[in-house]
């Protein structure tokens, strides 16, 4: 209580006023240069790619003034303080230092996250976006700690030493799970696979994708609407027929064998306005659209043992509408076959044996 009496307040106000009128001051230049900003981002209304990458940035540097200029602020006030301890003047310096790194920081991390969002969005792996954020930021902060160690003469050769030879014995130990994240990230950069992608894998795994993400990939087969959920370096490592690149329409090609005493005109004729009626009633097909790309076909293809077999193709707008169409048209065209009188034979096989084996089947069948 002595030493507050004996303090000389007037002194101290008088040393402090200067101070924090620089702080006053650097935080309303800070709001006013953030509020530009602010209405910079309001005013961008395009979508190109290029107005993308300028929002990208802009965002990020949401809240810089206001942090910058009260920083500029304080490192004033303390290099220019002469009632200060030097030691107290370089701790200050030190903390400033950390702040203005760690601030950068935040700007280079929101950027990057900005564009792995956009370029995730892109190829609809959204999904994946968090996983891949929580990386980039570690990798980012942690290099920023150890430009700030760098800076504070602390050195960093024994800490990399000893993340290089912890990572290794982790590596080591998840080495599977490792895999999966690299072929995860893989899968998303080359956009081989995307979300809604109906693919089918050389393991005979089929169906829509549902999820990607760092580890896993979740397909929903069409047919029971079941989920599988397959390791990514499985995937990576096999060969994937996918359904929905580069167009969402599949071929639906049927096989049908009709009699030799058939007239073919007609069969074609019958066939393709039960695919056209089919693809009408069950898809988003118009008859009457020269330009449309689901148009079906007959295309003749060999003289069987018993049938001349062609091969009835029909087109599904999506990959999910093929079983159903399948399904309609099996049934219409044995329908139309019968009331057009057009034969679908059975395989018929004429065995020549010679009149002496015939006596022994006949001697053998009389003794039974």
């Amino acid at each position: 209580m002595e030493y507050l009496k004996n303090l000389d307040w007037l002194a101290l106000a008088d040393k402090l006023v200067m101070p924090i009128c620089i702080l006053v001051i650097s935080l309303f230049v800070g709001i006013f240069l953030n509020g530009k900003l602010q209405d910079k981002l309001a005013e961008r209304v395009q979508n190109d790619d290029e107005s993308r990458v300028k929002d990208i940035f802009f965002h990020a540097l949401r809240g810089l003034p206001i942090s910058m200029c009260l920083i500029i602020g304080l490192y004033w006030i303390v290099n220019t303080s002469s009632y200060l301890p030097e030691g107290l003047v370089r701790i200050f310096s030190y903390l400033l230092f950390a702040v203005v790194v760690i601030t950068l920081t935040r700007v280079v991390e929101r950027t990057l996250s900005g564009f792995i969002s956009w370029k995730l969005e892109a190829s609809g792996a959204t999904a994946s976006s968090s996983l891949l954020h929580t990386i980039f930021k570690t990798l980012i902060y942690a290099s920023s700690v150890l430009i700030i160690l760098d800076e504070f003469n602390i050195s960093i050769a024994p800490i990399i030493t000893a993340l290089g030879v912890g990572g290794m014995a982790v590596a080591f130990g998840v080495q599977e799970t490792v895999a999966n994240i690299f072929s995860g990230l893989h899968l998303i950069v080359t956009k081989q696979v995307q979300l809604n992608d109906f693919i089918k894998l050389s393991s005979g795994e089929e169906g829509r994708v549902t999820d990607i993400n760092l580890r896993f990939t979740t397909i929903t087969p069409a047919a029971d609407g079941s989920t599988i959920v397959i390791p990514n370096k499985n995937i990576a490592g096999a060969v994937i027929t996918n359904f929905s690149r580069p167009r969402d329409d599949v071929g639906i090609v049927i096989p049908i064998g009709v009699g030799y005493e058939s007239d073919l005109d007609l069969v074609e004729r019958v066939t393709l306005e039960v695919a056209k009626d089919v693809q009408r009633r069950f898809d988003e097909y118009d008859p009457n659209d020269p330009e449309s790309k689901l148009h079906p076909a007959v295309l003749y293809q060999e003289f069987g043992e018993s049938s001349i077999n062609f091969w009835a193709v029909l087109h599904a707008s999506v990959y999910t509408k093929q079983l159903k169409i399948k399904h309609e048209f099996i049934k219409e065209i044995t329908r139309r076959y019968r009331e057009e009188g057009i034969n679908i034979p059975f395989p018929i096989r004429t065995i020549l044996m010679p009149e002496e084996n015939i006596e022994k089947v006949s001697i053998t069948k009389k003794k039974g």
